[in-house]
């Protein structure tokens, strides 16, 4: 994709139903007077976790609250993702709730991300209870926003994809305590065939090396020991400041700041994958031994239809680039199912490369055409039945692989940061640094600590050990 969603799955930062309540339209002159407390739901990768965490900054240095239900919310915000159509129909979905009811006069509803980009002002007419759409590159304004709807403005915007505001973290209220996002990239100049984010993100702008660093050596100051490094395309990093480092580089001068004990980079394109980022995490045992490497399919034709850039040999050079590390580097990939034109033996090449491959974790998708990119304009000729099929056949050929992978680390330690307890089963849930989830027994104040488990048991998407 132009923009390698790292996780394509919902983030939500509070419940997952929205109650039915009135449309908090202000009739014509009035005013929702002070915004004193905020709600905010995440749909999508990484990146909008962290552009939801600029927010929520932003808010609460202008002196609002967080709230965890947002029927004590003045401000309700959906910071949106429009990589799959089901991501943005569950947005309007949560909107529709909002038309319904008698709870929610003098309520003020915004729509942030992806979604408010590519809608724009459309978005009023298509949910007229919605206040403000406000992209990802205009954050930094939204106390100009919020200034104008409480003064009695019904309708503000912040669209414009023109500014480098989009790095500025000063404000940033982080959810993690010991786990720090770190953008160094936005915005994504490749049009993949299929992806909408580079009309909601825009052209490609570079962080220089200076002020992430800076930033970095800052987040481990306040305590933080893992940093992930964010992009849409991450190694397409360039640095524009005069040292001039390359993506490589970086990477070194982030794992070599005193105090990291972890440094994460995602999403990377195959096209800008080169032998020096492997060489890094070989030098480095900071950087974490686990690459996300989109393929999106294993068929020439279908990647060449996509304008991803790369054939299945040319993909493969990478993968051997990586299997040849000192390091045993774990591997992740996106894949889609039924793009434009692909066949049964097009879908027969995905499934051997994977068997070649042997990914450790796969997050696979249906296709599903987005607005404005050249796929729409090509016709969807699949069923989605058959889509539908060919995606369980696919997950279910992953999880075989998955297993047999996870149940051959029996015997072996690793170690693990510790990211949550579930006192039910009175376990740990520790991540290790090739990203597998090892549950085993522990406290709550075992959460943040690195601990070294020794690994007894497997399934196909976590292990189960026990704390050496």
């Amino acid at each position: 994709m132009g923009n390698e969603l790292v996780q394509l799955t919902v983030f939500e930062s509070a419940g997952t139903q929205a109650p039915a309540i009135a449309s908090p339209r202000a009739t014509p002159g009035s005013a929702p007077g002070r915004l004193r407390t905020f709600y905010i739901e995440t749909f999508g990768c990484q990146m909008n976790v962290h552009d939801s965490e600029k927010v929520q900054g932003v808010l609460l240095a202008r002196g609002m609250k967080p709230v965890d239900d947002h029927a004590r919310a003045d401000l309700i915000l959906y910071n949106t993702c429009s990589i799959r159509e089901k991501a943005a129909q569950k947005v309007f979905s949560r909107l529709g709730a909002f038309r319904k009811g008698n709870g929610g006069a003098g309520k003020v509803i915004g729509v942030l991300g992806c979604v408010a980009q590519q809608e724009g002002e459309r978005f009023f007419e298509r949910a007229p209870q919605v206040s403000f759409v406000c992209g990802s590159a205009s954050y930094s304004k939204l106390p100009e926003l919020l200034d104008r709807l409480e003064a009695g403005d019904r309708r503000v915007t912040g669209l414009s994809l023109d500014t480098e505001e989009c790095f500025e973290t000063e404000l940033t209220r982080r959810d993690n305590p010991f786990r720090a996002y770190l953008t160094i990239i936005e915005g994504c100049d490749q049009r993949c065939a299929f992806c909408v984010v580079p009309m909601t993100r825009g052209s490609q702008r570079s962080r220089p090396s200076e002020k992430i660093l800076a930033e970095a050596r800052r987040l481990v100051e306040e305590g933080y020991t893992e940093i992930q490094l964010l992009g849409q395309i991450v190694n397409a990093w360039e640095d524009p400041s005069p040292a001039r480092r390359s993506f490589a580089e970086l990477l070194a001068c982030v794992a070599e700041i005193p105090g990291v004990r972890r440094v994460r980079f995602t999403t990377s394109h195959p096209r800008f994958f080169t032998p020096d980022i492997v060489r890094a995490i070989d030098a480095h045992p900071a950087l974490c031994d686990q690459v996300h490497l989109p393929v999106q399919s294993g068929s020439t034709p279908v990647l060449a239809r996509m304008l991803r850039g790369y054939s299945r040999e040319e993909y493969l050079e990478r993968i051997d680039y990586i299997r040849q590390a000192r390091r045993t580097i774990s591997l992740s990939t996106d894949i889609i199912v039924g793009f434009c034109g692909e066949t049964r033996q097009d879908f027969e090449q995905t499934l051997s490369l994977m068997q070649e491959v042997e990914y450790d974790q796969v997050f696979s998708f249906k296709y599903s055409p987005r607005p404005n990119t050249l796929a729409a304009t090509q016709g969807d000729a699949l069923a989605e039945d058959e889509k539908g099929l060919r995606l369980a056949e696919l997950q279910e050929f992953q999880r075989q692989i998955q297993l047999r992978r996870n149940q051959a680390l029996l015997g072996a330690t690793f170690e693990v940061l510790v990211e949550a307890h579930q006192p039910r089963l009175g376990q740990a849930v520790g991540r290790s640094t090739t990203n597998r989830v090892i549950n085993f027994p522990g406290s709550p104040s075992d959460v943040g600590r690195y601990l070294r488990v020794n690994v007894t048991g497997a399934g196909p998407n976590s292990l189960v050990g026990v704390r050496v």
